[in-house]
């Protein structure tokens, strides 16, 4: 099975692309405070070196406004600065080389909309009309809300535009990107709002997520957990990663062990994910390979007969399977050892 991608415009956000035949872009937002420069910034580094490609910070007042500027001195990833309620704070971000704004048109005025699109389009820099249903005005849909604002900078012939459409609700936000990918040719964001704590949200983002990219919809994504900035970049990952959308390292498939499992499949596996972790992700000239570890006998021979090379174990034993083909019998306490060796070989053939 392929995914047939939604065809949408092409917009510049820094040095990436969102949309058209661009890959899918990985976001995060920055939590630490941007007035804090020297605390945003090493966030943003520590989510760069995850893997994100375009940040996001929180634009709440001047100071933090005008301390986009330092901080883009600092960085060499794409600045998105989040701005809602006061005009003047997008004004500013635009002067102070933010690379993107997000507006929130259920908190913005029409007028000021209008302003803040004529000088984007002066300075050529893209909007992304990012709606929420918390702030959306009562009896007023996300959808409505974009299409009038869409309308609204179309008047000034401004067309550098992403659009999001978030909910809380899975249902209501699948729905929404739904019925507006019929609607337009702009690009979108993904995302779920507020889900939670890591252990729901990511649940709950994969389901909403994956079910639009399956979908064709979408061209940059953001997971919203409630904690540490850099676990949302991992979770996109693994979620283009798991629809072979995009890759970024190795893909390890285990079983979840029973009865039938005579080694310690729980530790080898980790161990091993540990260490390709450390070799960092594949990139350049290393294939991305799949990697099968298997406790027993059942499923095992043949998740590691598919797989690029994998070990079906047996009795504090295994057997290593390369390419389709048995290769030799190893004991357990080789068997990281000898995948990890392997590995190396293949990823660079």
């Amino acid at each position: 099975m392929s995914i047939k991608r939604r065809k949408t415009r092409k917009v510049k956000v820094g040095s990436i692309y969102i949309g058209g035949n661009a890959p899918i872009s990985i976001q995060s937002m920055a939590k630490a405070d941007t007035r804090d420069v020297n605390a945003i910034v090493s966030e943003i580094k520590r989510l760069q070196g995850a893997g994100c490609e375009i940040v996001r910070v929180a634009v709440k007042d001047k100071e933090a406004a005008h301390a986009l500027k330092d901080i883009k001195k600092r960085i060499n990833i794409p600045l998105v600065a989040d701005i809602h309620f006061d005009p003047r704070l997008a004004m500013l971000a635009i002067e102070n080389h933010a690379d993107k704004i997000r507006i929130n048109p259920g908190n913005t005025k029409k007028n000021d909309l209008l302003d803040i699109a004529n000088l984007a389009k002066t300075k050529k820099i893209p909007i992304r009309i990012g709606l929420n249903s918390g702030s959306t005005p009562k009896g007023v849909t996300m959808i409505a809300l974009a299409q009038e604002t869409i309308k609204l900078f179309q008047r000034c012939s401004f067309r550098d535009i992403i659009i999001s459409l978030k909910s809380s609700n899975i249902l209501e936000t699948v729905d929404a990107y739904r019925r507006m990918a019929v609607l337009c040719d702009y690009p979108f964001h993904l995302g779920l709002t507020a889900t939670g704590l890591p252990e729901s949200g990511i649940v709950k983002s994969s389901i909403c997520i994956g079910t639009l990219l399956l979908s064709g919809i979408g061209d940059t994504i953001r997971v919203s957990l409630t904690g540490d900035s850099v676990k949302e970049v991992s979770v996109v990952k693994t979620i283009l990663s798991s629809l072979d959308i995009r890759r970024f390292g190795h893909e390890v498939i285990s079983c979840p062990t029973c009865g039938r499992c005579q080694v310690d499949l729980e530790g080898i596996v980790k161990e091993l994910v540990e260490r390709l972790e450390q070799k960092g992700r594949a990139k350049g000239n290393i294939r991305p390979l799949r990697i099968a570890v298997m406790g027993c006998e059942v499923n095992g021979p043949g998740e590691a007969r598919d797989s690029d090379i994998g070990i079906a174990a047996g009795k504090h034993s295994g057997v290593l399977f390369k390419k389709g083909k048995i290769v030799r019998k190893i004991e357990e306490k080789d068997f990281v050892d000898t995948l990890v060796k392997e590995i190396d070989t293949m990823g660079h053939s």
